[in-house]
C-alpha cells in the first residue's frame, strides 16, 4: 500500500480523532429498511455514492478494500483538484459498512475520510462521514473556514446521493 501523507493512518475507523487537525462528523438519515442498507453499502463501497454526486472516481478495483488507489475529483468544471488517496481500512459487516481512504502525495490535504453505513436496531439507515484533515498546499490554507464549509456541504452531497440511490 502507498504510504498517507500523515502517520494517524485508520483513526476514522478506531478513533480517536488525531490533535493538530480539523474535524469533521456529519450523520444523515439515509432510509428504513435492510433492503436500503444492502443499497446503501453497496454504493459506498463501489463507488457509485461519488459518481452519483458527480464526483470523477479513479479507482484500482471495483470496491474499496484496504490497499486500493483511489483518485477522486471534486470541485466544478476546471475548478476540479486531483485527489489521490489509499483505502486504508474497509469493513462490511451485518449492521456496519463502509471505508475510510487517506491522503497521498499530491493531495491538497493531509488526513483521512471515512464513509460508513449504519442499520439501527429499529431498521433506520444511516450514513456517517468521519474526516479529520489539515492543508497540504499554500492555496488550501488560503480558503481558511471555506474549507470546512465545503467539506460539510461534500458530506451533505453525499447523503444526498445515498438517498436518491436507495429510494430512486
Amino acid at each position: 500500500m502507498a504510504l498517507t501523507t500523515y502517520p494517524e493512518a485508520g483513526a476514522t475507523q478506531r478513533g480517536p480523532l488525531p490533535a493538530g487537525y480539523r474535524h469533521l462528523r456529519y450523520r444523515t438519515r439515509v432510509d428504513i429498511g435492510p433492503a436500503a442498507f444492502t443499497a446503501a453499502v453497496e454504493a459506498v463501497l463501489s463507488w457509485r455514492m461519488h459518481e452519483t454526486m458527480g464526483v470523477p472516481v479513479q479507482a484500482d478495483a471495483p470496491r474499496a478494500t484496504p490497499g486500493v488507489a483511489v483518485t477522486t475529483r471534486p470541485g466544478l468544471g476546471p475548478f476540479r483538484m486531483h485527489a489521490p488517496c489509499a483505502v486504508v481500512w474497509a469493513e462490511e459487516g451485518e449492521r456496519r459498512a463502509g471505508f475510510g481512504y487517506g491522503t497521498l502525495a499530491g493531495h491538497p490535504l493531509r488526513g483521512e475520510e471515512a464513509f460508513v453505513v449504519t442499520l439501527d436496531p429499529d431498521g433506520t439507515v444511516w450514513l456517517d462521514v468521519v474526516a479529520f484533515s489539515r492543508p497540504a498546499r499554500w492555496w488550501v490554507w488560503l480558503a481558511g473556514p471555506t474549507l470546512t464549509a465545503f467539506q460539510r456541504a461534500y458530506a451533505h452531497r453525499c447523503g444526498a446521493a445515498l438517498r436518491h440511490l436507495t429510494h430512486p
